[in-house]
């Protein structure tokens, strides 16, 4: 949940019209403010329609979730760059495109970290899974990218660039500062640096 109005144009049928008026409403507001009632009155719809779409505000959520994590992951690959390059200017291009978000009007923060922490209370909840699903996602695939780079264990780099980013982004958003990303970005890129693979397969030493 992440950029708003990701789900289409405002045409679209009326699962999608649903689906789109609680994204903007649930990033905004959070989860627990928003109403059923608000929904409808967004998408133009009324609270009986969305239940025949939709068995539970529960249900609405972890969908939302769902689609917004498939527009990330293609965020993400796109600001990865193109195949190839080396961990550092992979990182470097992940977080570049991370501040020209932060620095966007509007911004709140990830959508699917402030959701799991309003609801941290309930471990089980549908949007919880969907939100730990997506951040598990995000580092597979980054683990992957940075291993066809040839960055030594990729894993593990994968894993506290993760790191990196996530605390970047919720000290940026609580203090409202995005240095916080800039220096989350300068650690990450020492990082890739010192994990590069030399030629003959030891880790590279150099920064």
């Amino acid at each position: 949940m992440v950029y708003i109005a990701r789900l289409g144009s405002e045409g679209g049928d009326t699962r999608e019209r649903i689906l789109r008026a609680a994204y903007a409403l649930f990033y905004r507001k959070g989860f627990s403010r928003i109403s059923m009632d608000a929904v409808a009155e967004r998408a133009g719809v009324t609270k009986r329609t969305i239940y025949y779409h939709f068995q539970s505000k529960d249900e609405v959520v972890a969908e939302v979730l769902e689609v917004q994590h498939l527009h990330l992951m293609r965020e993400f690959v796109s600001w990865s760059g193109v195949p190839g390059g080396s961990p550092e200017t992979v990182i470097d291009g992940l977080f570049s495109k991370l501040l020209d978000w932060a620095g966007a009007p509007g911004w709140l923060g990830s959508g699917f970290t402030r959701l799991t922490t309003e609801l941290a209370d309930l471990p089980g909840h549908p949007a919880r899974r969907a939100a730990g699903l997506h951040k598990e996602a995000i580092e597979d695939w980054l683990s992957a990218r940075l291993a066809d780079c040839g960055a030594n264990q990729p894993e593990e780099l994968a894993r506290q660039v993760t790191l990196l980013i996530e605390g970047g982004m919720s000290l940026a958003f609580i203090h409202g500062d995005t240095d916080y990303i800039r220096s989350a970005a300068k650690t990450a890129s020492t990082l890739a640096a010192k994990t590069k693979t030399a030629p003959g397969g030891a880790a590279s030493n150099s920064t």
